[in-house]
């Protein structure tokens, strides 16, 4: 059975996209079957990945319309794709009975056949954030480290506890990631401090530097692995994913 991971934080800009197509491409470069499910509105992720609308999308799929179709990219790495439709999505399921529960159920299915899925929540604290929580084992939360993100990181910490005592009880906190991470900068280096004082345990160690890589790949539809493998931002990311697979192994052993 996979472990269904979400990237969330309802802040926009602090590389929560970025992180699930990299996470889910370095998992992917280490020999695990992952499955990325775009759950933003923006659908940022599919167009990261050179896919335009038209797919079967995670719209359709959770409307109803038909079943959830992963596209493959890679060998043993597959994603369903967002639409800027999925935007209505919040209003269209607010009646719905057990809506929290809707992509539980979609996805359940899929856990066979990977060893990871990962979902791109959107940057906000809505129905599809809730749905994303209720249908994860583990929640990681990329951070730039400014004050005004430490803010926000209070707020999300607040919903994750209600999600816990609500909706999903296995739920945990899988790290908290600093990216877009510049250690010439004092601002930089002083939130890091805060959120290991204030956040012991959450922190990964690994922390993703500015690097421009990170931002043409998806220009060119590629994680960036593919588009630049010896930049700082393929680094960072391939060993973000050896710490957290390291960590799962002593968390299993």
């Amino acid at each position: 059975m996979s472990k269904v991971i979400s990237i969330s934080n309802h802040k926009g800009g602090v590389g929560k996209t970025t992180s699930a197509i990299n996470i889910g491409a370095g998992l992917n470069k280490l020999g695990k079957k992952v499955l990325l499910i775009d759950l933003d509105a923006q659908a940022n992720l599919s167009q990261s990945l050179g896919l335009l609308a038209g797919e079967r999308n995670i719209y359709g799929a959770i409307r109803g319309e038909y079943k959830a179709e992963p596209i493959n990219i890679l060998k043993g790495l597959d994603i369903i794709p967002s639409t800027l439709d999925l935007s209505g999505a919040e209003v269209e399921l607010s009646g719905e009975a057990g809506r929290e529960y809707i992509l539980k159920e979609l996805i359940g299915p899929f856990k066979r056949y990977y060893d990871y899925i990962i979902i791109d929540s959107p940057p906000s604290l809505g129905l599809l954030t809730i749905n994303a929580l209720t249908a994860s084992d583990e929640v990681i939360l990329p951070l730039q480290p400014e004050y005004l993100a430490l803010q926000g990181l209070t707020k999300l910490m607040e919903v994750i506890e209600k999600i816990q005592k609500r909706l999903n009880k296995k739920l945990k906190v899988g790290g908290i990631v600093i990216t877009q991470y510049d250690k010439r900068k004092v601002l930089n280096r002083d939130v890091v401090e805060f959120i290991k004082q204030n956040y012991k345990g959450d922190l990964f160690r690994t922390m993703i530097r500015e690097n421009i890589a990170l931002a043409e790949a998806p220009t060119k539809g590629l994680d960036v692995f593919r588009y630049a493998p010896k930049s700082k931002g393929a680094e960072d990311y391939l060993s973000l994913c050896k710490e957290f697979l390291k960590d799962e192994y002593y968390l299993i052993n």
